[in-house]
Protein backbone atom coordinates (compact mmCIF):
# COMPACT_ATOMS: atom_id res chain seq x y z
CA UNK A 1 0.00 0.00 0.00
CA UNK A 2 1.32 4.09 -0.86
CA UNK A 3 2.39 5.77 1.98
CA UNK A 4 -0.82 8.17 1.18
CA UNK A 5 -2.96 5.17 1.29
CA UNK A 6 -1.88 4.44 5.00
CA UNK A 7 -1.96 8.20 6.33
CA UNK A 8 -5.77 8.50 4.11
CA UNK A 9 -6.91 4.87 6.11
CA UNK A 10 -5.26 6.60 9.16
CA UNK A 11 -6.99 9.85 9.24
CA UNK A 12 -10.77 8.46 8.32
CA UNK A 13 -9.83 5.88 10.84
CA UNK A 14 -9.62 9.00 13.35
CA UNK A 15 -12.62 9.98 12.30
CA UNK A 16 -15.03 7.50 12.57
CA UNK A 17 -13.45 7.26 15.87
CA UNK A 18 -14.53 11.11 17.13
CA UNK A 19 -18.03 10.04 15.03
CA UNK A 20 -18.05 7.19 17.54
CA UNK A 21 -17.54 9.32 20.57
CA UNK A 22 -20.22 12.11 19.78
CA UNK A 23 -22.95 9.02 19.42
CA UNK A 24 -21.84 6.69 22.22
CA UNK A 25 -21.18 10.05 24.67
CA UNK A 26 -25.13 10.20 25.10
CA UNK A 27 -26.52 6.51 24.47
CA UNK A 28 -26.48 6.01 28.25
CA UNK A 29 -28.63 9.21 28.63
CA UNK A 30 -30.54 8.72 25.85
CA UNK A 31 -31.92 5.37 26.68
CA UNK A 32 -32.73 6.73 30.59
CA UNK A 33 -34.58 9.31 28.86
CA UNK A 34 -36.40 7.13 26.71
CA UNK A 35 -37.65 5.00 29.59
CA UNK A 36 -38.99 7.33 31.75
CA UNK A 37 -40.83 9.45 28.46
CA UNK A 38 -42.44 5.87 27.07
CA UNK A 39 -44.13 5.78 30.48
CA UNK A 40 -45.59 9.25 30.95
CA UNK A 41 -46.63 9.10 26.79
CA UNK A 42 -47.77 5.47 28.20
CA UNK A 43 -50.11 6.69 30.84
CA UNK A 44 -51.52 9.49 28.80
CA UNK A 45 -52.42 7.26 26.09
CA UNK A 46 -53.87 4.34 28.00
CA UNK A 47 -55.54 7.33 30.16
CA UNK A 48 -57.24 9.02 26.46
CA UNK A 49 -57.24 6.01 24.11
CA UNK A 50 -58.20 2.95 27.11
CA UNK A 51 -56.91 0.69 24.39
CA UNK A 52 -55.54 -2.96 25.43
CA UNK A 53 -52.32 -2.52 23.53
CA UNK A 54 -51.13 0.38 24.78
CA UNK A 55 -49.53 -1.79 28.09
CA UNK A 56 -48.15 -4.47 25.89
CA UNK A 57 -46.37 -1.74 23.77
CA UNK A 58 -45.56 0.10 26.55
CA UNK A 59 -43.87 -2.88 28.38
CA UNK A 60 -41.71 -4.36 25.06
CA UNK A 61 -40.34 -0.87 24.65
CA UNK A 62 -39.21 -1.02 28.18
CA UNK A 63 -38.05 -4.12 27.48
CA UNK A 64 -36.31 -3.18 24.56
CA UNK A 65 -34.68 0.07 26.59
CA UNK A 66 -33.16 -2.21 29.20
CA UNK A 67 -31.87 -4.66 27.09
CA UNK A 68 -29.83 -1.86 24.95
CA UNK A 69 -28.80 -0.70 28.02
CA UNK A 70 -26.71 -4.03 28.87
CA UNK A 71 -25.13 -3.93 25.37
CA UNK A 72 -21.25 -3.36 25.72
CA UNK A 73 -20.44 0.24 24.38
CA UNK A 74 -17.39 1.42 22.64
CA UNK A 75 -14.73 3.25 24.98
CA UNK A 76 -12.12 5.27 24.07
CA UNK A 77 -9.28 2.86 24.30
CA UNK A 78 -10.80 0.67 21.18
CA UNK A 79 -8.40 -0.07 19.12
CA UNK A 80 -9.00 2.61 15.43
CA UNK A 81 -8.88 -0.52 13.37
CA UNK A 82 -12.27 -1.58 14.80
CA UNK A 83 -14.27 1.60 14.48
CA UNK A 84 -16.43 0.04 11.40
CA UNK A 85 -16.95 -2.44 13.80
CA UNK A 86 -18.75 -0.24 16.45
CA UNK A 87 -20.33 1.78 13.68
CA UNK A 88 -22.81 -1.23 12.63
CA UNK A 89 -23.06 -1.79 16.33
CA UNK A 90 -24.82 1.38 16.84
CA UNK A 91 -26.54 1.34 13.53
CA UNK A 92 -27.89 -2.19 14.50
CA UNK A 93 -29.38 -0.11 17.65
CA UNK A 94 -30.78 2.25 15.96
CA UNK A 95 -32.50 -0.16 13.72
CA UNK A 96 -33.92 -1.94 16.48
CA UNK A 97 -35.06 1.52 18.36
CA UNK A 98 -36.59 2.67 14.90
CA UNK A 99 -38.24 -0.34 14.34
CA UNK A 100 -40.04 -0.67 17.94
CA UNK A 101 -41.06 3.78 17.23
CA UNK A 102 -42.38 2.19 13.52
CA UNK A 103 -45.12 0.56 16.14
CA UNK A 104 -46.45 3.29 17.80
CA UNK A 105 -48.82 5.41 15.10
CA UNK A 106 -50.93 2.12 14.63
CA UNK A 107 -51.84 1.76 18.30
CA UNK A 108 -51.84 5.79 19.33
CA UNK A 109 -53.90 7.46 15.85
CA UNK A 110 -57.29 7.17 16.66
CA UNK A 111 -59.94 8.26 14.20
CA UNK A 112 -61.50 10.88 14.44
CA UNK A 113 -59.55 12.06 17.59
CA UNK A 114 -57.62 15.05 16.06
CA UNK A 115 -56.07 16.14 19.35
CA UNK A 116 -54.40 12.97 20.33
CA UNK A 117 -53.74 12.63 17.11
CA UNK A 118 -51.29 16.06 16.70
CA UNK A 119 -49.78 15.01 20.50
CA UNK A 120 -48.67 12.25 18.65
CA UNK A 121 -47.20 13.77 15.49
CA UNK A 122 -45.89 16.49 17.68
CA UNK A 123 -44.11 13.89 20.26
CA UNK A 124 -42.52 11.82 17.24
CA UNK A 125 -41.60 15.14 15.06
CA UNK A 126 -39.75 16.23 18.17
CA UNK A 127 -38.11 12.39 18.28
CA UNK A 128 -37.46 13.02 14.74
CA UNK A 129 -35.57 16.23 15.43
CA UNK A 130 -33.66 14.89 18.31
CA UNK A 131 -32.30 11.78 16.67
CA UNK A 132 -30.94 13.64 13.69
CA UNK A 133 -29.26 15.95 15.84
CA UNK A 134 -27.69 13.54 18.12
CA UNK A 135 -27.13 10.47 15.47
CA UNK A 136 -26.10 13.43 12.52
CA UNK A 137 -22.52 12.06 13.09
CA UNK A 138 -23.05 8.47 11.98
CA UNK A 139 -25.57 8.82 8.58
CA UNK A 140 -26.49 5.05 8.38
CA UNK A 141 -27.51 5.14 11.87
CA UNK A 142 -29.81 8.75 11.53
CA UNK A 143 -31.78 7.12 8.89
CA UNK A 144 -32.31 3.70 10.68
CA UNK A 145 -33.68 5.69 13.73
CA UNK A 146 -35.97 7.96 11.92
CA UNK A 147 -37.39 6.99 8.57
CA UNK A 148 -38.93 3.62 9.91
CA UNK A 149 -41.07 5.75 12.96
CA UNK A 150 -41.79 8.99 10.25
CA UNK A 151 -42.48 6.66 7.36
CA UNK A 152 -45.15 4.26 9.50
CA UNK A 153 -46.76 7.89 11.23
CA UNK A 154 -47.20 8.72 7.48
CA UNK A 155 -48.94 5.72 6.50
CA UNK A 156 -51.10 5.64 9.50
CA UNK A 157 -52.29 9.04 8.74
CA UNK A 158 -53.07 8.17 4.92
CA UNK A 159 -54.81 5.11 6.11
CA UNK A 160 -56.95 6.86 8.48
CA UNK A 161 -58.24 8.94 5.19
CA UNK A 162 -59.67 12.23 6.70
CA UNK A 163 -58.69 15.33 5.24
CA UNK A 164 -57.21 16.47 8.20
CA UNK A 165 -55.02 13.84 7.94
CA UNK A 166 -53.67 13.56 5.01
CA UNK A 167 -52.63 17.11 5.30
CA UNK A 168 -51.16 16.31 8.77
CA UNK A 169 -49.04 13.73 6.71
CA UNK A 170 -48.01 15.78 3.97
CA UNK A 171 -46.69 18.13 6.28
CA UNK A 172 -44.87 15.70 8.00
CA UNK A 173 -43.53 14.21 5.15
CA UNK A 174 -42.26 17.81 4.25
CA UNK A 175 -40.84 17.94 7.68
CA UNK A 176 -39.20 14.62 7.69
CA UNK A 177 -37.45 15.35 3.88
CA UNK A 178 -36.14 19.18 5.64
CA UNK A 179 -34.77 17.55 8.71
CA UNK A 180 -32.66 14.94 7.21
CA UNK A 181 -32.07 17.11 4.32
CA UNK A 182 -30.22 19.61 7.07
CA UNK A 183 -28.87 16.91 9.21
CA UNK A 184 -26.98 15.54 6.02
CA UNK A 185 -24.84 18.96 5.83
CA UNK A 186 -24.42 18.96 9.25
CA UNK A 187 -22.98 15.15 8.94
CA UNK A 188 -20.72 16.79 5.77
CA UNK A 189 -19.68 19.48 7.51
CA UNK A 190 -18.70 17.63 10.72
CA UNK A 191 -17.13 15.69 8.82
CA UNK A 192 -14.61 18.03 7.03
CA UNK A 193 -14.27 19.40 10.61
CA UNK A 194 -12.56 16.57 12.13
CA UNK A 195 -10.81 15.59 8.98
CA UNK A 196 -9.24 19.23 8.67
CA UNK A 197 -8.54 18.90 12.27
CA UNK A 198 -6.53 15.64 12.05
CA UNK A 199 -4.83 17.45 8.94
CA UNK A 200 -3.97 19.73 11.00
CA UNK A 201 -2.87 17.77 13.96
CA UNK A 202 -0.73 15.65 11.26
CA UNK A 203 0.63 19.57 10.13
CA UNK A 204 1.28 20.70 13.35
CA UNK A 205 3.14 17.15 14.69
CA UNK A 206 5.33 17.11 11.21
CA UNK A 207 6.15 21.14 11.56
CA UNK A 208 6.90 20.14 15.31
CA UNK A 209 9.50 17.38 14.25
CA UNK A 210 10.96 19.37 11.39
CA UNK A 211 11.82 22.15 14.38
CA UNK A 212 13.10 19.41 16.61
CA UNK A 213 15.16 18.30 13.56
CA UNK A 214 16.35 21.86 12.80
CA UNK A 215 17.06 23.16 16.13
CA UNK A 216 19.30 19.14 16.60
CA UNK A 217 20.75 20.33 13.20
CA UNK A 218 21.74 23.84 14.39
CA UNK A 219 23.25 22.36 18.12
CA UNK A 220 24.99 19.80 16.16
CA UNK A 221 26.23 22.74 13.82
CA UNK A 222 27.07 24.62 16.46
CA UNK A 223 29.57 21.69 18.40
CA UNK A 224 30.99 21.29 15.32
CA UNK A 225 31.76 24.62 14.64
CA UNK A 226 32.80 25.08 18.84
CA UNK A 227 35.62 21.62 18.26
CA UNK A 228 36.48 23.36 14.55
CA UNK A 229 36.92 26.54 15.90
CA UNK A 230 39.47 24.92 18.78
CA UNK A 231 41.36 22.84 15.78
CA UNK A 232 41.59 25.50 13.43
CA UNK A 233 42.80 27.94 16.16
CA UNK A 234 45.48 26.59 17.13
CA UNK A 235 47.56 26.25 14.20
CA UNK A 236 46.22 29.32 13.60
CA UNK A 237 47.58 30.76 16.28
CA UNK A 238 51.11 29.38 16.37
CA UNK A 239 51.51 30.53 13.19
CA UNK A 240 50.73 33.71 14.12
CA UNK A 241 53.11 34.01 16.80
CA UNK A 242 55.74 32.11 14.80
CA UNK A 243 55.05 34.77 11.84
CA UNK A 244 55.23 37.82 14.24
CA UNK A 245 58.78 36.77 15.45
CA UNK A 246 59.84 36.19 11.51
CA UNK A 247 58.77 40.00 10.94
CA UNK A 248 60.78 41.37 13.95
CA UNK A 249 63.88 39.18 12.99
CA UNK A 250 63.40 40.47 9.52
CA UNK A 251 62.31 44.06 10.18
CA UNK A 252 64.51 46.34 7.64
CA UNK A 253 65.96 43.29 5.77
CA UNK A 254 65.56 42.64 2.58
CA UNK A 255 62.69 39.73 3.36
CA UNK A 256 60.62 42.28 5.50
CA UNK A 257 57.44 43.00 2.62
CA UNK A 258 57.18 39.08 2.38
CA UNK A 259 56.90 38.45 6.16
CA UNK A 260 54.44 41.46 6.67
CA UNK A 261 52.74 40.01 3.64
CA UNK A 262 52.42 36.95 5.77
CA UNK A 263 50.87 38.52 8.60
CA UNK A 264 48.57 40.22 6.65
CA UNK A 265 47.52 36.80 5.59
CA UNK A 266 46.94 35.49 9.10
CA UNK A 267 45.15 38.68 10.52
CA UNK A 268 42.74 38.35 7.51
CA UNK A 269 42.56 34.61 8.27
CA UNK A 270 41.48 35.31 12.03
CA UNK A 271 39.22 37.82 11.01
CA UNK A 272 37.34 35.55 8.74
CA UNK A 273 37.22 32.68 11.41
CA UNK A 274 35.63 35.15 14.11
CA UNK A 275 33.03 36.28 11.86
CA UNK A 276 32.38 32.81 10.68
CA UNK A 277 31.71 32.00 14.12
CA UNK A 278 30.33 35.09 14.89
CA UNK A 279 27.17 33.72 12.22
CA UNK A 280 27.28 30.65 13.86
CA UNK A 281 26.68 31.92 17.57
CA UNK A 282 24.28 33.98 16.12
CA UNK A 283 22.37 31.59 14.92
CA UNK A 284 21.94 29.13 17.19
CA UNK A 285 20.69 31.40 19.88
CA UNK A 286 23.56 31.09 21.91
CA UNK A 287 24.11 34.75 22.07
CA UNK A 288 21.62 36.22 24.64
CA UNK A 289 21.12 40.40 24.97
CA UNK A 290 22.16 41.44 28.32
CA UNK A 291 19.22 44.55 28.45
CA UNK A 292 20.44 47.76 30.28
CA UNK A 293 21.09 51.50 29.71
CA UNK A 294 23.91 52.30 27.08
CA UNK A 295 25.17 55.49 27.01
CA UNK A 296 25.75 56.41 22.97
CA UNK A 297 28.48 58.90 23.90
CA UNK A 298 30.57 56.24 25.78
CA UNK A 299 29.78 53.58 22.41
CA UNK A 300 30.98 56.43 20.03
CA UNK A 301 34.30 57.35 22.00
CA UNK A 302 35.18 53.50 22.32
CA UNK A 303 34.77 53.49 18.57
CA UNK A 304 36.67 56.90 18.03
CA UNK A 305 39.93 55.03 19.81
CA UNK A 306 38.88 51.89 17.97
CA UNK A 307 38.93 53.50 13.83
CA UNK A 308 40.39 56.54 14.22
CA UNK A 309 43.88 55.38 13.18
CA UNK A 310 42.76 53.34 10.82
CA UNK A 311 40.91 56.38 8.74
CA UNK A 312 43.62 58.68 9.61
CA UNK A 313 45.90 56.03 7.57
CA UNK A 314 43.40 56.44 4.73
CA UNK A 315 43.72 59.74 4.58
CA UNK A 316 39.57 59.95 5.62
CA UNK A 317 38.04 62.18 7.79
CA UNK A 318 35.98 60.34 10.87
CA UNK A 319 33.58 62.13 12.79
CA UNK A 320 31.54 61.28 15.74
CA UNK A 321 28.86 63.86 17.65
CA UNK A 322 28.20 63.32 20.94
CA UNK A 323 24.43 63.56 21.85
CA UNK A 324 23.76 62.82 25.62
CA UNK A 325 21.24 59.85 24.57
CA UNK A 326 21.09 56.73 26.49
CA UNK A 327 19.23 53.67 25.06
CA UNK A 328 18.32 50.29 25.83
CA UNK A 329 20.64 47.65 24.40
CA UNK A 330 23.22 45.31 25.17
CA UNK A 331 26.53 47.07 25.29
CA UNK A 332 28.49 44.72 23.66
CA UNK A 333 26.38 43.56 21.01
CA UNK A 334 25.41 47.24 20.08
CA UNK A 335 29.23 48.29 19.92
CA UNK A 336 29.40 45.18 17.33
CA UNK A 337 26.66 46.08 15.41
CA UNK A 338 27.71 49.51 15.22
CA UNK A 339 31.29 48.85 14.59
CA UNK A 340 30.68 46.35 11.88
CA UNK A 341 29.17 49.35 9.82
CA UNK A 342 31.43 51.32 10.58
CA UNK A 343 33.91 49.06 9.53
CA UNK A 344 32.34 48.67 6.34
CA UNK A 345 31.84 52.48 5.82
CA UNK A 346 35.37 52.92 6.06
CA UNK A 347 36.17 49.77 3.93
CA UNK A 348 33.97 51.24 0.96
CA UNK A 349 35.24 54.76 1.39
CA UNK A 350 38.22 56.21 -0.92
CA UNK A 351 37.68 59.74 -0.46
CA UNK A 352 35.79 62.13 2.05
CA UNK A 353 35.08 60.28 5.68
CA UNK A 354 32.28 58.84 8.03
CA UNK A 355 30.27 60.73 10.25
CA UNK A 356 28.27 58.71 13.25
CA UNK A 357 25.62 60.51 15.02
CA UNK A 358 22.66 59.78 17.04
CA UNK A 359 19.70 61.72 17.29
CA UNK A 360 16.52 61.58 19.13
CA UNK A 361 13.25 60.67 17.35
CA UNK A 362 10.09 60.69 18.84
CA UNK A 363 10.68 57.37 21.93
CA UNK A 364 13.50 56.42 19.87
CA UNK A 365 17.66 57.05 19.10
CA UNK A 366 18.47 56.70 15.75
CA UNK A 367 22.19 55.73 15.24
CA UNK A 368 23.00 57.13 11.80
CA UNK A 369 26.95 55.99 10.11
CA UNK A 370 26.83 57.60 6.94
CA UNK A 371 29.73 57.73 4.70
CA UNK A 372 30.92 59.66 0.89
CA UNK A 373 31.83 55.81 -0.11
CA UNK A 374 31.00 54.40 -3.74
CA UNK A 375 27.47 53.92 -2.69
CA UNK A 376 25.03 51.14 -3.65
CA UNK A 377 23.21 50.98 -6.74
CA UNK A 378 18.79 50.24 -6.12
CA UNK A 379 19.14 46.77 -7.38
CA UNK A 380 21.96 45.39 -4.95
CA UNK A 381 20.68 47.11 -1.73
CA UNK A 382 18.19 43.86 -0.83
CA UNK A 383 21.62 41.45 -1.29
CA UNK A 384 24.40 43.30 1.02
CA UNK A 385 23.06 42.08 4.28
CA UNK A 386 23.38 38.47 2.66
CA UNK A 387 26.37 36.64 3.42
CA UNK A 388 29.49 36.12 1.61
CA UNK A 389 28.03 39.18 -0.57
CA UNK A 390 30.04 42.10 -1.48
CA UNK A 391 29.22 44.61 -3.66
CA UNK A 392 31.73 46.18 -6.14
CA UNK A 393 34.70 42.68 -5.28
CA UNK A 394 33.32 40.80 -8.01
CA UNK A 395 37.74 39.10 -7.84
CA UNK A 396 36.64 38.32 -3.98
CA UNK A 397 39.93 40.15 -2.80
CA UNK A 398 39.87 38.56 0.59
CA UNK A 399 41.78 42.29 2.22
CA UNK A 400 38.02 43.51 2.12
CA UNK A 401 37.12 40.31 4.02
CA UNK A 402 34.42 37.49 3.54
CA UNK A 403 31.09 39.60 2.73
CA UNK A 404 29.98 38.59 6.21
CA UNK A 405 29.85 42.08 8.33
CA UNK A 406 26.62 43.58 7.38
CA UNK A 407 25.12 39.90 7.56
CA UNK A 408 26.15 39.58 11.24
CA UNK A 409 24.75 43.37 11.60
CA UNK A 410 21.26 42.09 10.43
CA UNK A 411 21.44 39.41 12.72
CA UNK A 412 22.64 40.83 15.87
CA UNK A 413 19.62 43.58 14.83
CA UNK A 414 17.02 41.24 14.89
CA UNK A 415 18.66 39.67 18.42
CA UNK A 416 18.22 43.17 19.70
CA UNK A 417 15.47 43.85 18.51
CA UNK A 418 16.54 47.06 16.50
CA UNK A 419 15.00 48.31 13.29
CA UNK A 420 17.46 48.69 10.37
CA UNK A 421 17.43 51.22 7.58
CA UNK A 422 19.50 51.50 4.56
CA UNK A 423 19.58 54.50 2.31
CA UNK A 424 22.63 54.79 -0.47
CA UNK A 425 23.01 56.75 -3.78
CA UNK A 426 25.66 55.60 -5.89
CA UNK A 427 28.84 57.72 -6.56
CA UNK A 428 27.81 59.85 -3.21
CA UNK A 429 27.78 57.33 -0.56
CA UNK A 430 25.27 55.31 2.24
CA UNK A 431 23.62 56.02 5.17
CA UNK A 432 22.69 52.97 8.00
CA UNK A 433 20.66 53.93 10.84
CA UNK A 434 19.51 52.31 13.73
CA UNK A 435 16.71 52.64 15.50
CA UNK A 436 16.90 51.96 19.39
CA UNK A 437 14.41 52.65 22.26
CA UNK A 438 15.32 55.32 24.76
CA UNK A 439 15.79 55.40 27.97
CA UNK A 440 16.77 57.88 30.73
CA UNK A 441 20.17 58.23 31.84
CA UNK A 442 21.04 56.06 35.29
CA UNK A 443 20.50 58.12 38.37
CA UNK A 444 24.52 56.94 39.40
CA UNK A 445 26.91 56.39 36.36
CA UNK A 446 30.09 54.33 36.68
CA UNK A 447 33.14 56.58 35.54
CA UNK A 448 33.94 54.94 32.18
CA UNK A 449 37.21 52.75 32.65
CA UNK A 450 40.07 54.67 31.14
CA UNK A 451 41.02 53.86 27.70
CA UNK A 452 44.65 51.74 27.29
CA UNK A 453 47.65 54.14 26.08
CA UNK A 454 49.44 52.84 23.39
CA UNK A 455 52.85 50.98 24.06
CA UNK A 456 55.22 53.82 24.65
CA UNK A 457 59.08 53.19 26.97
CA UNK A 458 57.01 54.61 29.97
CA UNK A 459 54.21 51.67 29.33
CA UNK A 460 54.15 49.23 32.26
CA UNK A 461 57.26 46.46 31.41
CA UNK A 462 56.82 43.27 30.39
CA UNK A 463 57.23 39.94 33.03
CA UNK A 464 60.81 39.05 33.78
CA UNK A 465 59.74 35.57 33.91
CA UNK A 466 56.76 33.46 32.08
CA UNK A 467 55.73 29.87 32.65
CA UNK A 468 53.67 28.54 29.73
CA UNK A 469 51.30 25.78 30.32
CA UNK A 470 49.89 24.31 27.08
CA UNK A 471 49.54 20.66 25.66
CA UNK A 472 50.34 21.68 21.98
CA UNK A 473 54.30 21.43 20.99
CA UNK A 474 53.72 23.45 18.15
CA UNK A 475 52.07 26.25 21.07
CA UNK A 476 55.05 25.93 22.90
CA UNK A 477 57.39 26.40 20.73
CA UNK A 478 55.83 29.59 18.88
CA UNK A 479 54.75 31.12 22.33
CA UNK A 480 58.52 30.31 23.40
CA UNK A 481 60.34 32.03 20.06
CA UNK A 482 57.83 34.79 20.63
CA UNK A 483 59.09 35.62 23.85
CA UNK A 484 62.30 34.96 23.60
CA UNK A 485 61.80 37.92 20.50
CA UNK A 486 60.32 39.98 23.65
CA UNK A 487 63.11 39.52 25.60
CA UNK A 488 61.13 37.44 28.14
CA UNK A 489 62.81 34.47 29.84
CA UNK A 490 60.24 31.96 28.89
CA UNK A 491 59.52 28.03 29.99
CA UNK A 492 57.01 25.51 28.50
CA UNK A 493 55.32 22.91 30.35
CA UNK A 494 53.06 20.18 28.78
CA UNK A 495 50.99 19.31 31.59
CA UNK A 496 50.37 20.48 35.17
CA UNK A 497 53.02 18.03 36.62
CA UNK A 498 55.54 19.67 34.64
CA UNK A 499 54.38 23.26 35.41
CA UNK A 500 54.27 22.64 39.12
CA UNK A 501 58.31 21.06 38.73
CA UNK A 502 59.55 24.29 37.40
CA UNK A 503 57.53 26.83 39.86
CA UNK A 504 59.11 24.68 42.45
CA UNK A 505 62.71 25.16 40.59
CA UNK A 506 62.22 28.94 39.91
CA UNK A 507 61.75 28.89 43.69
CA UNK A 508 65.03 27.53 44.59
CA UNK A 509 67.09 29.06 41.85
CA UNK A 510 65.21 32.37 43.47
CA UNK A 511 63.98 33.39 40.01
CA UNK A 512 60.39 32.89 40.40
CA UNK A 513 57.75 33.00 37.57
CA UNK A 514 55.69 36.10 37.41
CA UNK A 515 53.36 34.98 35.40
CA UNK A 516 51.29 31.78 34.33
CA UNK A 517 49.92 31.74 30.79
CA UNK A 518 47.79 28.61 30.10
CA UNK A 519 45.70 27.17 27.37
CA UNK A 520 41.81 26.85 28.71
CA UNK A 521 41.55 23.02 27.43
CA UNK A 522 44.61 20.46 27.88
CA UNK A 523 45.19 17.22 27.25
CA UNK A 524 42.76 14.49 28.40
CA UNK A 525 40.00 16.45 29.45
CA UNK A 526 42.24 18.91 32.11
CA UNK A 527 40.63 22.29 32.86
CA UNK A 528 43.53 24.93 32.20
CA UNK A 529 41.32 27.33 34.59
CA UNK A 530 41.38 24.69 37.50
CA UNK A 531 44.82 23.64 37.65
CA UNK A 532 46.27 27.31 37.17
CA UNK A 533 44.08 27.81 40.18
CA UNK A 534 45.63 24.96 42.07
CA UNK A 535 49.42 26.58 41.33
CA UNK A 536 48.24 30.07 41.80
CA UNK A 537 47.06 28.91 45.31
CA UNK A 538 50.67 26.99 46.06
CA UNK A 539 52.68 30.33 44.81
CA UNK A 540 51.96 33.42 45.71
CA UNK A 541 52.20 36.00 43.81
CA UNK A 542 51.65 34.10 40.58
CA UNK A 543 49.76 36.00 38.28
CA UNK A 544 47.05 34.57 35.70
CA UNK A 545 46.56 34.97 31.59
CA UNK A 546 44.47 31.99 29.92
CA UNK A 547 44.10 31.69 26.20
CA UNK A 548 41.66 29.67 24.44
CA UNK A 549 40.51 29.06 20.91
CA UNK A 550 36.70 28.05 22.65
CA UNK A 551 33.65 29.55 21.57
CA UNK A 552 30.63 28.13 23.37
CA UNK A 553 29.31 30.55 26.38
CA UNK A 554 28.76 27.86 28.73
CA UNK A 555 32.74 26.94 28.79
CA UNK A 556 33.66 30.48 29.14
CA UNK A 557 31.10 31.40 31.97
CA UNK A 558 33.18 30.06 34.67
CA UNK A 559 36.48 32.32 33.47
CA UNK A 560 34.57 35.28 32.97
CA UNK A 561 32.96 34.63 36.48
CA UNK A 562 36.68 34.24 38.22
CA UNK A 563 37.84 37.57 36.50
CA UNK A 564 40.71 36.04 34.74
CA UNK A 565 42.24 37.53 31.62
CA UNK A 566 41.47 35.25 28.98
CA UNK A 567 42.36 35.79 25.36
CA UNK A 568 41.14 34.22 22.04
CA UNK A 569 43.40 32.34 19.42
CA UNK A 570 44.63 33.50 17.33
CA UNK A 571 46.34 35.97 19.33
CA UNK A 572 47.92 38.83 17.81
CA UNK A 573 51.01 40.06 18.70
CA UNK A 574 49.54 43.49 19.90
CA UNK A 575 47.17 41.95 21.78
CA UNK A 576 49.41 39.55 23.78
CA UNK A 577 51.65 42.63 24.40
CA UNK A 578 48.40 44.75 25.97
CA UNK A 579 47.79 41.75 27.74
CA UNK A 580 50.97 41.15 29.17
CA UNK A 581 51.74 44.71 30.40
CA UNK A 582 48.37 45.12 32.18
CA UNK A 583 48.46 41.70 33.67
CA UNK A 584 51.61 42.65 35.23
CA UNK A 585 50.46 46.24 36.02
CA UNK A 586 48.08 44.58 37.82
Amino acid sequence: MHPRDDNDATLQSKVLAEQLALVYYIVGTTLKGRLIFIGVIGAFMHYTLHSPWVLPLVLGHVVLYLWLLSWRRWQRSEPLARGPYWARHATRAAVLLGLADALVPWVFVPVGNLPVTCVLAAVMMGNCARAVQSLRPLRGATLAHVLPPMLSLIAALLWKGGLLDVLLACFIAIYVFMTLRVGAQEHRQLLEALALRFENEALARRLAEQVAATEQASAEKTRFLAAASHDLRQPLHAIALFGSALEHELEGGAQAEPAQGLMRAVRALGQSLDSLLDIARLDAGSVKPHWQPVSVDALLMTLQHTFAPRAQASGLQLRLRASGLWVRSDPQLLQRLVSNLLDNALKYTHQGGVLVTARLRGKRVCIEVRDSGIGIAPELRSRVFEEFYQANNPGRDRSRGLGIGLSIVRRLARELSHELQLDSWPGLGTRVRVHAPRTPAPTSVPAPAPTPAPASPSAPALPRRVLLLDDEADIRLAMLAWMRQAGIDATAAANEDEAQRALAQGLREERPYELLISDLRLADGEDGLDASQRLRAQYTGLALLLITGEIGPALLAPVRACGIPLLFKPVSSDSLYQALRLDKND
